[in-house]
Order: structure tokens, then C-alpha cells, then sequence
């Protein structure tokens, strides 16, 4: 390429050059842009499998799936170690780590971007309230299984400190050898420009490079973006390659036509859809006009679609946006906008998008005022286990540890009992914990609970028609008081 048409030197002609010039070598640590399939240097870790680089230890807040993104580093195990929030539904990711074939350490999805974007700041360490009174203080949380299953490395404990009367956790900021990131634009210095919520953690990954390669999908003259719409300065990017890959989308979700509206009321809701739809109707009460509320994956999610009239809150979502629109229609999906649970959305007038780090920020700094999420177990005094079971199933924290520690109102929406008839809502959880004495309010099909979280205990405020105190009990373990002014379970 002639000097005019690349002044800076970082315009590469394919990502094999542009890994070549890098000098990266075997055992590296790579930090990988990207959230689910949404803005992933798909083309950059191609050419990364095909090389003889391996042994690896990636940062990304996931691994793709089983044939897609990281996903493919993984089947060619050429990634001795995994740094990342969740393994969601890569089957292949789980069934290394289980069988201790990969290593891989959780961390908190917001956590994970600060350490990042401090790396790239060249702060060495923060403090941060998240995961707070959990096994990621603790440590000896399982990095990699013994071939018998047994903990053949555990994770670090963090220490920790009081700031005005509030506990926090020490976190070491993460730097890279090499960082791969996507962009839809670049100019020949390397200012970078994102579609959407493609922009996630491909930020904080070119900050946190020592060499870091843009993968984009157009490459402009300098000037040609405003200075305003540049997104990443170019002061971090050290190649760029203009890459033409096919974009995927992990969960197509669609709004439906509106002329099946008439014909899908015919069809009669199951016992569970109407379990759930129970649920969200109360759980939407909680949601005031002007808040900004984040709605956790599956079942949360729909409470939205009963606010009480005259109600508008702006929905966020923790992969970068504020204002969440309702889901596409079939044929108008974009594969650069997605929300949290991987879905196709859409904006709405008023909407933002901004990366991870700005993401969190919002999320720790206590700007969203309530957040509803799922549980597998809530304890009587507030503490909930939501993310994982030890030795069977393995999703990670994502964001919800992040969440749920920042100070904000939590409410919990979940089945009362699982599949098998067992209480969900105990003296104590059994499994890790997601957050230490956070749940403010517990909706099931059942009961309404708020948690007296300075007594440590349950008040039954609201329940079902047909159900007396009685059967709630015998459904639930924990101890609980029952409200003087106990009231029929209410619905938006």
C-alpha cells in the first residue's frame, strides 16, 4: 500500500500480516472485543486458529458459541485459560471446564470491563463493591478441575476495605499482549467508529493492548469521521484491516406482525405461561414512571409489556445501551443491535449506546434505580444464588453480581418451588452466592415477600387468590412474619 494512502503504517493488507507485525507469540494473553456474536473480530481469530499461536489465556466476557466466535479457538484447544462473565450455551466451553481440560476464571461482567479499561488507563488496581461477601472475596472458587473432579486450582481471594461504611473488594486491572477488536469504521490513523451495540467491550480491549489490530468493515481517509462520532481514539490501535465476515446472530427474537394478533389469542396460554405471566403483571407495579430499570434475561424481561398506563421508564441493557426498544420485526433484525440475553431489539427516541465500561459505570455508580433478575435460591435475610451449580451447571454471573451490588432496589422473580417441588426460598442458599443481604422484594406465583434487610427477615405482604398463609408456608422453608395488612396479590 503507497505511503498516501496508509501516512500512519497501520493499514494492513490481511489479519495474518497484521498478526505477523505484532510479534505475539504462544502463551500470550489476548483480549478479545465483542459480547455473544455482536461485534466480534470474527475475521482476526480465524486467522489466529489458523496460525501455530496456542496456549492462550483469553479475555472476553464470553466464548462465543460452539462453532462460532471464540468458540472455534476452543475446538482446536488452542486456549489454555479462559477470563470472562459467562459461559451462557457453549456446550463445548462448559465441557472443558468441567473436565478440567481449560481453565477458567468468572468474574463479574462489570468487573471485567473496569479491569480492562484501568489496564489501559494504567490505574493497577480499584476498589469495587461488587461480589462483595461471595466466593469471589473468598477465593477457592474452581479455576480448573482435577481429572476426578476434585478443585486442581482454585481463584485468588481479594482483599478487602471499608469506605464510608460501605465493603469493597480489591480487583487487579488486566492487561494484553494482543487485542482484537471490530469496528465498522476506521480512518488511516485508526479512529474507530461502532454500529450499534457492536461497541460493547471493544473499547476496553484497545485500551488494554499492548498491540491491538481493528478488524473493520470500511477504512476512510483521516477526517472523514468527526471528531465527535469517533469512538475510540486511534492512540490505541496499532493495525487495521478491512474485513468482510458474515455477521450472526445468536438469538433472532421477533415482535410479531401485527395482523397475527387476532389469531394468536385463540390459542389457549399453558399452566407455565400463565405461572409466568402472574409473576411479571406484579412485578411491572415496581417499575414508576421516569425510572430506569434493568430487566434481567428470560422471565423479567416480559415486564415490560404490562406497564400501568402512563408509565415510561427507559430500559438498560448491560452490553451498552439505554432505551431498549421493543424486539424487531421478521426482517428489519440487525446483527450489530442486541440486547443482554443476545436478543435482536430495536431503540426508541431518547435511546444511548456506549460501551461496557460506561455500561457498569452507570450500573455501580447506582444511576439505575431498580433492577429485576431471577434466582435459583433467596435466603431469608436477602442473599441470593442465581449463577451457578457447582460441578453441574455452569452459566457464570454475567452482570447480575454487578447489579445487585450496586445500592439500588432488587427485586427477585422466580418460581416459588423448582421442577421437583423443593422450597427456593430457604433460611440459608446452599449454592454460591450472588450477592450478600441485597433482595429487596421476592415475587413468585405464590406470594409477594419484602425482606427486612437490617432484621434479616421475611414479611409476607401479598398472596395469590385461593392460597391461605398455611400453604405458603409449607412451601417455603424460610421463616417468615405475615404483614397486619396482608392484601390479595396485586397485577399490573
Amino acid at each position: 500500500m503507497s505511503t498516501s494512502a496508509n501516512p500512519y503504517g497501520k493499514v494492513r493488507v490481511s489479519a495474518e500480516e497484521a498478526l505477523e507485525v505484532s510479534e505475539v507469540k504462544s502463551g500470550a494473553k489476548v483480549l478479545v472485543g465483542g459480547f455473544g456474536l455482536c461485534g466480534i473480530p470474527m475475521g482476526c481469530i480465524q486467522a489466529l486458529n489458523k496460525s501455530d499461536i496456542q496456549d492462550l489465556t483469553v479475555v472476553s466476557n464470553n466464548c462465543g458459541v460452539d462453532n462460532w466466535g471464540l468458540g472455534v479457538l476452543l475446538q482446536s484447544k488452542k486456549i489454555r485459560r479462559m477470563i470472562s462473565s459467562y459461559v451462557g450455551e457453549n456446550a463445548e466451553f462448559e465441557r472443558q471446564y468441567l473436565s478440567g481440560e481449560l481453565e477458567v476464571e468468572l468474574t463479574p461482567q462489570g468487573t471485567l470491563a473496569e479491569r480492562l479499561r484501568a489496564g489501559g488507563a494504567g490505574i493497577p488496581a480499584f476498589y469495587t463493591p461488587t461480589a462483595y461477601g461471595t466466593v469471589i472475596m473468598d477465593g477457592g472458587f474452581p479455576v480448573k478441575y482435577g481429572k476426578d473432579g476434585s478443585v486442581e486450582i482454585g481463584s485468588e481471594p481479594r482483599e478487602s476495605r471499608e469506605f464510608d461504611g460501605r465493603a469493597y473488594i480489591m480487583e487487579k486491572a488486566i492487561k494484553g499482549e494482543l487485542a482484537l477488536v471490530k469496528a465498522a469504521k476506521a480512518d488511516t490513523y485508526g479512529n474507530l467508529y461502532f454500529n450499534g451495540t457492536a461497541r460493547n467491550f471493544n473499547p476496553e480491549c484497545a485500551m488494554a493492548g499492548k498491540f491491538t489490530i481493528a478488524e473493520v468493515e470500511e477504512i476512510v481517509d483521516v477526517g472523514d469521521l468527526k471528531p465527535e462520532d469517533i469512538h475510540v481514539p486511534g492512540v490505541y490501535v496499532n493495525a487495521i484491516v478491512k474485513m468482510h465476515v458474515e455477521k450472526k446472530i445468536e438469538r433472532v427474537t421477533n415482535s410479531k406482525p401485527k395482523d397475527t394478533s387476532a389469531q394468536d389469542e385463540t390459542k389457549a396460554p399453558s399452566e407455565t405461561a400463565l405461572r409466568r405471566e402472574r409473576i411479571v403483571r406484579r412485578a411491572a407495579l415496581e417499575l414508576k414512571n421516569g425510572m430506569n430499570v434493568n430487566l434481567g434475561i428470560g422471565m423479567p424481561t416480559l415486564a415490560s409489556n404490562y406497564l400501568p398506563e402512563g408509565v415510561h421508564v427507559m430500559l438498560q441493557s448491560e452490553n451498552g445501551l439505554l432505551g431498549m426498544g421493543p424486539y424487531p420485526y421478521p426482517g428489519e433484525e440487525d446483527p450489530d443491535l442486541i440486547n443482554a440475553g443476545k436478543e435482536t431489539v430495536t431503540t426508541l427516541p431518547g435511546s444511548s449506546i456506549f460501551s461496557s465500561g460506561e455500561s457498569f459505570a452507570m450500573i455501580r455508580g447506582s444511576h439505575i434505580d431498580v433492577t429485576v433478575l431471577g434466582a435459583l435460591e433467596v435466603a431469608e435475610n436477602g442473599d441470593l444464588a442465581n449463577w451457578v451449580i457447582p460441578g453441574k451447571m455452569v452459566k457464570g454471573m454475567g452482570g447480575a453480581m454487578d447489579l445487585v451490588s450496586c445500592g439500588s432496589r432488587v427485586v427477585v422473580t422466580m418460581d416459588h418451588c423448582s421442577k421437583k417441588g423443593a422450597a427456593k426460598i430457604l433460611k440459608e442458599c446452599s449454592l454460591p452466592l450472588t450477592g450478600k443481604g441485597i433482595v429487596d422484594l421476592i415475587i413468585t406465583e405464590m406470594a409477594v415477600f419484602e425482606v427486612d434487610k437490617a432484621k434479616g427477615e421475611l414479611i409476607l405482604t401479598e398472596i395469590a387468590d385461593g392460597l391461605s398463609v398455611e400453604q405458603v408456608r409449607e412451601k417455603t422453608e424460610a421463616a417468615f412474619k405475615v404483614s397486619d395488612n396482608l392484601q390479595p396479590m396485586r397485577a399490573a
